[in-house]
């Protein structure tokens, strides 16, 4: 039995980056490893989209273009 034409084709998924930070239940929010709040770092918010959000984006009218 000849493999599948997809199985020549497929590759592992790409790793999923690191995020440098961890969320602290406590604080609700996303910390560095010293400690210090994420949003401080404007390169970690940049690479880690931590504070992207389109939640409840559409519910309000003046929110639509």
């Amino acid at each position: 039995m000849q493999q599948p034409f997809a199985l020549g084709f497929a590759r592992p998924a790409p790793a999923q980056p690191v995020a440098p930070f961890t969320y602290d239940p406590g604080l609700q929010l996303n910390v560095l490893p010293n400690g210090a709040p994420a949003v401080t770092e404007a390169d970690v918010i940049t690479l880690g989209s931590a504070t992207t959000s389109t939640a409840g984006s559409a519910t309000h009218n003046d929110d639509t273009d």
